[in-house]
């Protein structure tokens, strides 16, 4: 069996770059947003949140919504960037 391409496609680019934007906008460090994504039932840790930031860890849409509710918007808006809040 071939080993699946982690490759992150511009969607996936561009929902690293909106997640990290807003985080910073709302003054959260990375272990305090993984912490509020965590206390919503998705464990995630600084670290993974970092590497999804850094588009070295591909976000599922169980993340995506995680992260999405944590920040207070809409997963439409992590998809298409923050020029969308």
């Amino acid at each position: 069996m071939a080993a699946r391409s982690l490759e992150i496609g511009p969607a996936g680019m561009r929902t690293a770059r909106t997640i990290e934007i807003l985080r910073t906008e709302r003054g959260l460090a990375q272990r305090q947003l993984a912490d509020r994504i965590t206390a919503l039932g998705r464990p995630m840790s600084n670290t993974m949140l970092s590497r999804i930031e850094r588009a070295q860890r591909r976000c599922d849409i169980d993340d995506l919504v995680a992260i999405a509710e944590a920040l207070l918007v809409s997963p439409l808006v992590l998809l298409q960037g923050s020029g969308v809040t």
